[in-house]
């Protein structure tokens, strides 16, 4: 069996910091706010708290531009970073003992914001240092490591609230976010795989604003930037009803926080893993095609729960299916995303793919919540998933003006 190489590992570790909070808001917090009896429109607002992920483009420039040699470009960025999600989760701990609901939400909208400025140097990284055959298993890492996070801090950490509280859950996410700082305080940063050649100087801004410019210019970027944009609308606009629903039906937040939170992330681990298999067997394309597919059977199962009843074998089905399906669509496209990125300006350059495919999502949670609330769409669960089948079906006619229109990355300017 082939060694997995160490920088890979220290990858998955970072993105495992920085799923904890978004974990807990997108698993645990909608099952928190929905039984203390906040309203569905109210709780698709909740998203708002991650737009920190959806701007982080507007500073990641700063990120690829400034850095210590001594230190390391993007470790100069992510040992801060790292030491302020810890303090944040402290702080929310305090303020989870206090009950204080408007600090605990202020504080999980600063975790995000520092774990996604971490997210633009350690997108740096990665871009640095993989290899085009480590793609497949270098974005397995990324989401698989990501989902670890998530599953943690969404899943396992909600589950063992019972017995540690809500401020012990921020401790110990605050414990592991320390534990990760100490282990990059104490790794030296490789240099990036190109640094020998003529690419390696450091950009100034005049050329950093150029290349940004050249590699959003290049033909075929606007079908490239839709269909990223558009992957995850139907799912993420299912998704943002379904623990709601669950909850309506029945079924209580620790069965909802074991199903979905720990069973459900632990699915999509394995389909993230399958899904990095499969990049490094079939086309990129050919591999959003077939995940893309599948991803909507699971989805559709969402809608005949609503016109048949749930049952626990209806719920568990539906549920590691599309999570399964979801987490492999996940690493392809992410693959998908890195191919196209020009490795000058990595943590740019991805960050702004990156923050396309957050904004394309980040409208659906209140307009889902706005639409099935029945004070005022009133459109109600099942008319909301099976729109999201229809919006996930439409997404796929994207890949035929797309194979036709794929841009390329920029080619390497001589520097000046």
């Amino acid at each position: 069996m082939r060694r997995i190489p160490s920088r890979l590992w220290l990858l998955c570790a970072l993105y495992f910091v920085q799923g904890l909070p978004f974990g807990f808001q997108v698993t645990a917090l909608p099952v928190y706010l929905r039984t203390r009896g906040v309203s569905l429109a109210a709780l698709g607002f909740a998203g708002a708290l991650s737009l920190p992920w959806m701007l982080k483009a507007l500073w990641a420039p700063l990120v690829d531009r400034y850095g210590s040699e001594r230190v390391g470009r993007r470790r100069s960025w992510i040992l801060p970073m790292q030491a302020g999600l810890a303090l944040a989760c402290a702080g929310a701990a305090f303020a989870a003992g206090r009950e204080s609901l408007l600090l605990l939400l202020g504080l999980i909208f600063v975790m995000n914001l520092f774990a996604a400025t971490q997210d633009i140097a350690v997108d740096g990284f990665a871009v640095d240092l993989l290899r085009p055959e480590e793609l497949g298993l270098g974005n397995t890492a990324q989401v698989v490591g990501y989902k670890l996070g998530m599953l943690t801090g969404g899943g396992l950490l909600v589950w063992a609230s019972a017995s540690i509280g809500w401020s012990g859950l921020f401790l110990v996410m605050s414990a592991l976010c320390l534990t990760v700082f100490t282990i990059v305080l104490f790794v030296r940063e490789p240099p990036p795989r190109e640094a020998e050649g003529p690419e390696s100087a450091k950009l100034d801004w005049p050329a950093l604003w150029a290349r940004i410019k050249s590699a959003l210019t290049v033909p075929g970027t606007g079908w490239l930037l839709l269909f990223i944009g558009t992957y995850k609308l139907g799912e993420t606009m299912s998704d943002v009803l379904y623990k709601p629903f669950l909850v309506d039906s029945g079924y209580t937040p620790a069965q909802i926080g074991l199903w979905v939170g720990t069973w459900g992330t632990a699915a999509s681990l394995l389909g993230s893993t399958c899904g990095g298999l499969l990049v490094a067997r079939l086309p990129l394309l050919r591999a959003v095609a077939l995940t893309g597919t599948l991803r909507l059977l699971p989805l559709a199962g969402r809608w005949l729960l609503t016109q048949t009843g749930v049952s626990d074998a209806g719920v568990l089905g539906v549920t590691l299916t599309e999570e399964f399906f979801g987490g492999a669509l996940t690493t392809v496209m992410f693959a998908f995303m890195m191919s196209r990125t020009d490795r000058r300006i990595g943590a740019t350059h991805y960050t702004l793919l990156a923050s396309v495919e957050v904004a394309g999502k980040a409208p659906t949670g209140p307009l889902a919540g706005l639409l099935a609330d029945p004070k005022f769409g009133n459109l109600g669960y099942g008319n909301m998933f099976l729109l999201g089948v229809v919006l996930s079906a439409a997404f796929l006619a994207l890949l035929a003006p797309l194979r036709r229109n794929v841009p390329t990355p920029a080619a390497p300017q001589p520097a000046s």
